[in-house]
C-alpha cells in the first residue's frame, strides 16, 4: 500500500495520458475526425483526469490513501454494475417474453441454436451455405477492404436472423441479394428496392418480405437490393453499381431508427465517399462477385475458428466488458443525427440518377418501434419530409398510412417488442407501397 500511495500521482497521470492518446487514436486515426463530436466528452474526461493527477502531487499522504481506497471501491462498483448490465442484456426481459409468447401461441419451442452451429450443420450437405455478412463491419479503417461489398455471398443458402421463433433462410441471387435469381433475367423490372434490413426482409422468410409481397400483388418482376446495416450512402452506391436500364420504379426505403446515424459512419469510408465525389466512380461490383464471395467465406471461417477457441468463460465480449461498454452507452448514447447537406445531396443525386435511367423514384418512410412506445420527437421526421418534398420526390408515409390506422401499432412487431416488423407488418407496408405506386 505504501508503494502504491507513493506512486499514486505518477500512475494516475500515466493512465490519464494513455486515455487521452487512445481517445485521439480512435477519433482522429480510426475515424479521421469525422465523428469528433462523439469523442468530445472523452477528451474532456481525459483532460480533467490529467489536471486531477497534477493536483495530487501536492496533497499529503493521508488524503492520497483515502483517494486510493475510494478509487478502488468505485472501480469495483463500476465493474459489478457493468457485469449486471452485460448479464441482463443477454437474458433480457423482452427475449424471455418473446419465447414464452411464441411457445404459448404455436406450441413449438423457440429455436435457440447459434447461427454458427446451424452453419456447420448445413455445410455438411451444402458447400454453398453461408451466414449473412454485414458490410457495415467495414466502416472503420481497421476493417478496410477493397472492393467494398454492397451485398452478401452469391447463390448461397443464407442464414440470417431469428426474431419470430424460427431462423430466416434465403437462397441468395447471383449478386448476393435476397431474390429469386431469375428476377435478374426479366425484360422489365417493375420495382427496384434499396434500403436496410427492413427492405432485405429481416427476419421472415419468402414470400413474406416486402419485395415478395409486391411481386405477388403486381404479378411483375421485383428486385430487392436491401442489405442489413445499409445507410443512405450505401443505398446510393448500390444504385450506382446495380441499377439496370429496364427498371420502371425505384423504391427508396428510409428507416427512421438509424439511417442518419449510419450515414455518419458511411462518410468515414474512403471508398463509399468516392460515390459522392466522382459521379463516374464505380467498383464494378457485378464483375467482382467472386472476390466478394471469397472475402465473406474467409471472414466466416475466421469467426468459426475464433469461437472454437473460446472457453465457456470467454464467450462474452471481454474487450467490451473491460471498456465498460454498457455503462458508457447508458450515460453517453450515440448522438442524434440530423439530415444535413450530405443526406440532401445523396437524395438529389439519386433523383438525377433515376431520372437519367427513365425510372420513377419513390421515398418510403419506415417508422421505428419507439414511435409507438413513448412520446416521439418528430424533428427529424419533419426535416426529412421537407427535403424529400423540396426535391419533388413522392413521399410515402408508412406511419401515417399503416401504423397509425391500427388500434395497437405494436402488433405489427413480433410479440410487440423492439425488433423488425412481423409478417403482417411487412405485408401492410408492401400493400401501401403498391397502392401508391401502381399504374
Amino acid at each position: 500500500m505504501k508503494f502504491l500511495i507513493n506512486k499514486f500521482s505518477t500512475i494516475i497521470l500515466t493512465i490519464s495520458f494513455l486515455f487521452l492518446i487512445y481517445t485521439f487514436y480512435k477519433s482522429e486515426i480510426i475515424w479521421d475526425g469525422n465523428i469528433r463530436n462523439f469523442y468530445k466528452i472523452y477528451y474532456f474526461i481525459s483532460l480533467v483526469l490529467i489536471l486531477f493527477s497534477i493536483i495530487t502531487f501536492f496533497i499529503n499522504y493521508k488524503i492520497k490513501k483515502y483517494f486510493i481506497i475510494s478509487g478502488i471501491s468505485f472501480v469495483l462498483l463500476l465493474y459489478l454494475f457493468e457485469g449486471y448490465l452485460t448479464f441482463n442484456n443477454q437474458l433480457s426481459k423482452e427475449q424471455i417474453k418473446k419465447q414464452q409468447l411464441y411457445e404459448k401461441q404455436t406450441g413449438n419451442k423457440w429455436d435457440n441454436r447459434a447461427k454458427l452451429d446451424i452453419y456447420k450443420e448445413l455445410k455438411k450437405n451444402n458447400s454453398k451455405a453461408t451466414i449473412f455478412y454485414n458490410p457495415r463491419n467495414l466502416f472503420a479503417k481497421n476493417h478496410f477492404t477493397q472492393p467494398f461489398p454492397l451485398s452478401g455471398a452469391s447463390n448461397s443458402e443464407t442464414i440470417r436472423c431469428n426474431e419470430n421463433g424460427y431462423f430466416q433462410f434465403y437462397q441468395s441471387d447471383r449478386y448476393g441479394f435476397n431474390n429469386p435469381d431469375s428476377e435478374w433475367d426479366k425484360n422489365e423490372i417493375e420495382y427496384f428496392l434499396v434500403g436496410d434490413s427492413y427492405t432485405q426482409g429481416d427476419c421472415v422468410n419468402r414470400p413474406n418480405d416486402i419485395s415478395s409481397v409486391l411481386r405477388n400483388l403486381s404479378n411483375k418482376s421485383v428486385l430487392n437490393l436491401g442489405i442489413s446495416g445499409n445507410g443512405p450512402l450505401m443505398e446510393y452506391a448500390t444504385l450506382r453499381e446495380y441499377l439496370n436500364t429496364n427498371v420502371k420504379k425505384v423504391i427508396w426505403n428510409y428507416y427512421e431508427g438509424n439511417d442518419l446515424r449510419v450515414l455518419t459512419y458511411e462518410k468515414t469510408n474512403n471508398i463509399l465517399i468516392q460515390y459522392l465525389k466522382d459521379l463516374n466512380f464505380t467498383q464494378n461490383l457485378k464483375l467482382k462477385q467472386n472476390e466478394i464471395d471469397d472475402f465473406i467465406t474467409n471472414f466466416i471461417e475466421k469467426e468459426e475458428r475464433d469461437r472454437d477457441r473460446e472457453t465457456n468463460f470467454s464467450k462474452f465480449n471481454l474487450l467490451k466488458f473491460i471498456k465498460i461498454f454498457n455503462i458508457r452507452y447508458l450515460i453517453f448514447p450515440p448522438p442524434t443525427q440530423t439530415p444535413g447537406p450530405v443526406f440532401k445531396r445523396i437524395l438529389q443525386l439519386t433523383k438525377e440518377l433515376t431520372k437519367k435511367n427513365n425510372s420513377k423514384l419513390y421515398f418510403v418512410y419506415l417508422p421505428e418501434h419507439h414511435r409507438y412506445k413513448r412520446t416521439y420527437d418528430n424533428t427529424n421526421y419533419n426535416l426529412v419530409k421537407n427535403i424529400v418534398t423540396e426535391l419533388k420526390i413522392p413521399f410515402i408515409d408508412i406511419s401515417k398510412e399503416v401504423f397509425e390506422k391500427e388500434q395497437n401499432p405494436l402488433k405489427l412487431f413480433p410479440f410487440e417488442v423492439h425488433v423488425h416488423y412481423n409478417i403482417e407488418g411487412y405485408k401492410k407496408v408492401a400493400e401501401t407501397i403498391y397502392k401508391f405506386t401502381k399504374d
